[in-house]
């Protein structure tokens, strides 16, 4: 008996004709194509089991050739094109690490029925605002500060958020709502006062100076340390 044509040598991944006519597929990126058939090929080594649990770290994708930078954006892509999904892994060392866990919805999940979610249906079109390629560049523009991390440096013209404004005497020169001591020839003759009232931080001079410590005396100049004074002689 001859053996039929369409049958495959070895173990395979078949995708759905529709899916790759579909908009959504037309647009991917050669890293979103490549991300997806690692995916793929981790749910092969799975027995075609365990999807929404494939553990995908970024070093198998980049054995598999995929650029470090190239992962991340690759993976945004394929979610809103609604190819994949996941659940976010942790950071840490050992056994602390996580990996990212990746489910494919175009296949089933273990114990639930039918043949997956296939959010890549719900983009209808190629072009225009809600479409296919509208979507794929938003998502590999996405930035960190786009997903709540803030990277914008404070603005120089921020209000010094001191306890008590300065207000310094003596020809002030303001800067940025602050204010600065002029040149003064004996920076000896300046020492600090908190003035009450407005609760400010006032610098003042004094032409005394700041007041001088007092003279240490001698070490064995006390009475404890004294010699005895000589008894009088008999005359």
């Amino acid at each position: 008996m001859s053996r039929k044509r369409n049958t495959i040598s070895g173990q395979f991944s078949a995708r759905l004709i529709e899916m790759i006519e579909s908009p959504a597929y037309r647009v991917l990126s050669l890293s979103a194509h490549r991300v997806l058939s690692r995916i793929e090929i981790e749910h092969a080594h799975h027995g075609g089991n365990e999807n929404g649990q494939l553990p995908v770290t970024y070093g198998h994708f980049e054995e598999y050739g995929i650029h470090h930078h190239a992962i991340g954006p690759a993976i945004r892509e394929l979610v809103a094109l609604g190819f994949i999904a996941y659940d976010k892994g942790t950071h840490g060392n050992g056994v602390y690490r996580v990996p990212n866990k990746f489910r494919l919805t175009y296949r089933p999940i273990d114990g639930e029925r039918g043949t997956g979610s296939h959010e890549w249906r719900r983009i209808k079109t190629l072009d225009g605002d809600g479409g296919a390629l509208a979507i794929a560049e938003a998502a590999r523009n996405g930035t960190k500060k786009e997903a709540g991390k803030s990277i914008s440096p404070v603005p120089v013209s921020a209000p010094h958020q001191c306890r008590f404004p300065a207000v310094i005497e003596n020809s002030p020169v303001p800067v940025s709502g602050l204010t600065v001591p002029a040149p003064v020839s004996d920076p000896t003759s300046i020492f600090r006062d908190i003035v009450e009232g407005e609760g400010a931080l006032r610098v003042v001079t004094d032409p005394a100076g700041p007041p001088r410590p007092k003279p240490r005396k001698p070490y064995g100049s006390t009475k404890r340390n004294m010699p005895p004074a000589p008894m009088p002689m008999a005359a």
